[in-house]
């Protein structure tokens, strides 16, 4: 039996676990298991709801039948598929080994702090996956080259405004229009200049809000599905506006 305090400690720690998951680019069922897994190996039931900005932990005693509500905005994390797979461990450690609460603050604490990828490392990772993209899509060596500079560009913008705490629509929307202008260099020179400025904006594609809106709808989860797929679509229109504004500007055309 836990005391109205652990009880109130043990939901804390659940709902910020649950947070840093849905931050971090998990979809939502997965957080409910994990989440209510680390409550299964606590003794306690847990229920986990999940809303559009939103996340309420519930946590009921299963021996005084006391139980605690705790709701907080869902914060946005960078998406890191490391730092998810150290944190779903981290539930079935919880469960096989009946870990305590203090040892899984500690545990919990270790993994995120641990050191991030190198941003400078992510930025060149980030223009040679463009560049392959330009080559599977049929773009010549010159074209690679150029999308390559691009991405570098757009994708340090990127991660600077993002430092600034500015808008995230507004960070697509210019992230894509210095990436495409960029590319549109390409213009000037006999290569695959339509290859070159179509895939100059991949980089910013939102794939995982994509993938997860969907497997969110499919596992029932309607509402969160849907306002992640929403959200992905606002991104995807940010960056068709970015790309038109470099077409208009430099061939006075959408074509």
């Amino acid at each position: 039996m836990y005391s109205t305090d652990e009880l109130k400690d043990i939901t804390h720690f659940l709902l910020e676990y649950a947070n840093r998951l849905m931050g971090s680019g998990v979809h939502t069922s997965r957080v409910v298991r994990n989440t209510c897994r680390i409550g299964h190996s606590l003794n306690v039931e847990t229920n986990v709801c999940v809303m559009q900005n939103n996340l309420l932990v519930n946590v009921r005693d299963t021996d005084s039948r006391e139980v605690y509500n705790e709701m907080a905005s869902i914060p946005a994390f960078p998406i890191s598929f490391e730092l998810n797979a150290e944190l779903s461990a981290l539930s079935w450690d919880a469960h096989d080994q009946h870990l305590s609460l203090p040892t899984l603050r500690e545990r919990y604490a270790e993994i995120i702090a641990h050191p991030k990828m190198d941003p400078f490392c992510t930025l060149f990772l980030a223009a040679f996956a463009n560049a392959s993209f330009c080559a599977l899509f049929g773009g010549d060596w010159t074209s690679r080259g150029i999308v390559f500079s691009a991405t570098l560009i757009g994708f340090y913008m990127r991660q600077l405004m993002q430092r600034k705490h500015i808008n995230h629509y507004i960070v697509f929307v210019v992230s894509a229009l210095i990436a495409s202008l960029v590319a549109s260099s390409a213009l000037a020179l006999d290569t695959t200049s339509e290859i070159a400025i179509a895939t100059s904006v991949l980089f910013l594609v939102p794939g995982v809000p994509l993938l997860n809106g969907v497997i969110d709808i499919v596992e029932g989860y309607i509402n969160t599905g849907c306002s992640r797929l929403i959200h992905a679509l606002l991104l995807v229109l940010c960056i068709a506006v970015g790309l038109s504004c470099t077409l208009m500007l430099v061939r006075n055309s959408l074509l």
